[in-house]
């Protein structure tokens, strides 16, 4: 394996056994372009055949009416702030008559960090549309008229991001860095289903539902630093994401190492403050690309983005970029990269079904890192035994017993329906059925029954139900 080593200079943790590697719980100038609207340029990838597995076929297609993302994003890191505007461009397929953006900086755990997320007057063709916020993160924009299944409509939404500190959470200015994790004002649209509104957690942990989308971000940054995130750079200073439901940026000093698995180019970088060694960080990266894509299904972007940073511990994934803490642990690492296809590729409600991203991708690293067979003893609380399938408005109330009872028991009530070939198996036709879609439980169940007719039963104790 080859690592290109570089000093980025632009001109213009160990996460504790008992809590969960991602971050649901850490203690683990510009103009605008159109954005693309071309699909992803990978859908097959060469599965390790499994014997009397059914071939899933490619993935499915995104919708190629998702959402635009034209945005701008002025990063003052001295000043502690973001400025800029989003024009998005929605066609629904759903009669509705408002639109509804959620302001995630606004949620709990960052707002009590001093983070807040302000956003200006909202238009569309040059008129002002009226504007409601019952809550800090949601944002209810009323249409002039019903806006009709397959009917377009452009609006354009200017915001500011203060972030006077750090926190441990997905938007944070600690030291001479700063994260910034959809920290853009996001559509919450489930198609055929309508707007998610799901209250935001104050769990270290997601609350989120978003479509895919195109996204194009112009960003600026002060002399001297760079950037790390979704999608692709390119010379103009924007970045390109293809069919993602959300996009995140590290900003700092970045020692690289580079290389490329399966047509996936791979970045990590490490930020100077932390003084790590990046080669041990894509080694696990690298292993894991080699490994998901070849049980799973394709990894369909071209690039994959990572940067270690300060001020937090464990991980917190975006589509095509991952936030890794200083002194990150293998399996903190490996979870993270297993969330391309379990949130990022296949999304779900991560407020109404935490299980879906989190329980998978546990039981992805499991695999990986040789621990399925240690976990399988795990002791799950009393409190979370039977649930694993719970909204995280329970696990509000039982915040202790969200690792065991989410990422652990899901991961290991799938495991136990049978080998891993086995499971694996269903994994890859659930994947490739639900590539950029929102899934629900039933999706999973659909496919995990093809594998295991009995499945639905089986894993019904747990609390997990179509």
């Amino acid at each position: 394996m080859l690592f290109a080593l570089a000093l980025i200079a632009c001109t213009s943790d160990n996460t504790p056994t008992s809590a969960p590697p991602s971050s649901s719980a850490p203690p683990e100038s510009t103009t605008t372009a159109v954005a693309t609207t071309t699909a992803p340029p990978t859908t097959l990838s060469p599965l390790t055949p499994i014997e009397g597995c059914p071939d899933p076929g490619p993935l499915a297609a995104p919708d190629p009416r998702r959402p635009t993302y034209t945005a701008t994003a002025a990063i003052d890191v001295a000043g502690s702030t973001v400025t800029g505007s989003v024009t998005v461009a929605f066609v629904p397929d759903l009669a509705t008559n408002e639109l509804v953006f959620r302001l995630w900086p606004n949620a709990p755990v960052l707002a009590a960090s001093g983070v807040h997320e302000e956003v200006g007057s909202v238009t569309s063709g040059g008129s002002a549309l009226a504007v409601d916020q019952p809550d800090d993160t949601t944002v209810h924009v009323s249409l002039p008229s019903m806006l009709e299944p397959g009917e377009s409509i452009t609006v354009t939404v200017p915001y500011t991001l203060t972030i006077p500190g750090g926190s441990a959470d997905r938007v944070a200015h600690e030291g001479d860095t700063m994260r910034l994790g959809s920290f853009l004002p996001l559509l919450a649209w489930e198609p055929g289903v309508g707007w998610a509104t799901d209250p935001a957690t104050s769990v270290h942990g997601e609350s989120a539902t978003s479509p895919v989308a195109d996204y194009d971000v112009a960003i600026s940054v002060p002399l001297g630093y760079d950037v790390l995130g979704s999608g692709v750079r390119g010379d103009d200073g924007h970045w390109r994401a293809t069919a993602v439901r959300d996009v995140g940026y590290s900003v700092g000093h970045f020692v690289l190492v580079e290389d490329d698995v399966e047509g996936v180019h791979i970045t990590l970088g490490v930020e100077q403050s932390v003084g790590e060694d990046p080669a041990r960080y894509m080694s696990l990266i690298v292993d894991s690309f080699r490994n998901y894509p070849a049980r799973l299904g394709a990894y369909p972007w071209p690039t994959y983005t990572a940067a270690v940073m300060p001020g937090f511990h464990g991980g917190i994934e975006f589509p095509t970029h991952v936030m890794h803490g200083a002194g990150s642990t293998t399996r903190s690492i490996v979870h993270e990269v297993a969330h391309q296809w379990f949130y990022s590729l296949v999304g779900n409600d991560q407020g109404r079904d935490p299980w879906l991203d989190e329980g998978l991708a546990s039981y992805v690293e499991f695999v990986q890192v040789a621990s399925l067979a240690g976990h399988l003893g795990d002791r799950i609380p009393s409190d979370a035994a039977g649930r694993a399938g719970e909204a995280m408005t329970y696990w509000e109330h039982h915040q202790a017993s969200y690792y065991a009872g989410v990422y652990a028991q899901a991961a290991n009530a799938v495991a136990r329906l049978g080998s891993v070939d086995e499971v694996d198996c269903a994994l890859r036709q659930y994947v490739a059925r639900n590539a950029f879609r929102i899934a629900t439980p039933a999706d999973l169940f659909a496919a995990l029954s093809i594998v295991f007719p009995d499945a639905a039963d089986r894993l019904a104790p747990y609390g997990l139900h179509p």
